[in-house]
C-alpha cells in the first residue's frame, strides 16, 4: 500500500499535529491515564488519516469488458437515467458511496481512452441523497472502449469533501484498476453505463474498487 501523491502534504500535517498533542499530553495531563487516552486517540486518528490517503495494492479484475467498480464503499442506486452532459441518452447508473471509513482513492473502472473530461465546481449536500448528483462539485469523465462502448463516470463531493482530484485528460489511453483520483471524505462515484449492460451488483452491496465487477458491457 501507497500513499497518495496528492496527499503527502495533509497526512504530514495530520503527523506534525499529532507529535505534538502527544507530546503535550504526556507533559501536562494528569493523570497519566488521561494522558494515555489522549494518546491512544491521537495515534487512531492520525493512523486513520494515513489510510485514508493510501492507495491499495488491489488485483483488477476489469478489462474494455468487465466494467469494475472505480471506488470502495456500497452500492445505494441502480437506476436509468438519461445522461445530458455528453452522451446524451439514457444509461444505467450505479452509484458507490464512500462512507469516512472507506479508502479515498479512485481507480478507472474500465480500460480506454478518455473522450471527455469536466469539472464542476457546486453545493456540498450529503453525497448519498440524489440531487447531489447534478448540485454537488462534481468532475465527469467519459472513457471509450477499443470495441467503441462508452463509460461515463461522475466523482462527487459530499458534505464533508473538499477537494476532487482527476486525472482525466482527453486523449489519456487508461487501464482498468490504474488510479483515477481521490475525493477527500464523504463522497460518491456515479458509473453511466450502456443501456443494455449486464449489471452485476444490487443495491446495499459492499464493493471494492478494481476487483468488484459491477456490469459487463
Amino acid at each position: 500500500m501507497k500513499l497518495d501523491r496528492d496527499s503527502y502534504g495533509v497526512v504530514a500535517i495530520v503527523w506534525l499535529f499529532a507529535a505534538a498533542a502527544v507530546a503535550a499530553a504526556l507533559l501536562f495531563v494528569r493523570p497519566l491515564w488521561i494522558a494515555v487516552l489522549i494518546v491512544a486517540a491521537v495515534a487512531s486518528v492520525a493512523v486513520w488519516q494515513t489510510l485514508f490517503h493510501s492507495v491499495p495494492e488491489r488485483n483488477p479484475a476489469g478489462s474494455s469488458r468487465a466494467v469494475t467498480s472505480a471506488a470502495d464503499g456500497k452500492v445505494v442506486s441502480v437506476r436509468k437515467m438519461y445522461e445530458c452532459e455528453f452522451l446524451r441518452r439514457e444509461c444505467v447508473v450505479v452509484s458507490v458511496y464512500m462512507d469516512f471509513w472507506d479508502l479515498h482513492a479512485n481507480f478507472w473502472p474500465v480500460s480506454g481512452k478518455v473522450v471527455y473530461a469536466k469539472y464542476h465546481p457546486g453545493e456540498h449536500f450529503l453525497a448519498f441523497k440524489p440531487k447531489a448528483s447534478e448540485e454537488n462539485e462534481h468532475t465527469c469523465t467519459c472513457i471509450r472502449t477499443p470495441e467503441g462502448k462508452d463509460v461515463f463516470f461522475k466523482q462527487l463531493a459530499g458534505g464533508f469533501a473538499r477537494r476532487i482530484v482527476c486525472y482525466a485528460k482527453p486523449g489519456l489511453e487508461v487501464l482498468s484498476g490504474a488510479q483515477c483520483g481521490i475525493i477527500k471524505f464523504g463522497s460518491r462515484v456515479d458509473v453511466y453505463l450502456p443501456a443494455e449492460a449486464e449489471i452485476l451488483v444490487s443495491v446495499g452491496q459492499k464493493v471494492r474498487a478494481c476487483e468488484t465487477v459491477v456490469a459487463r458491457i
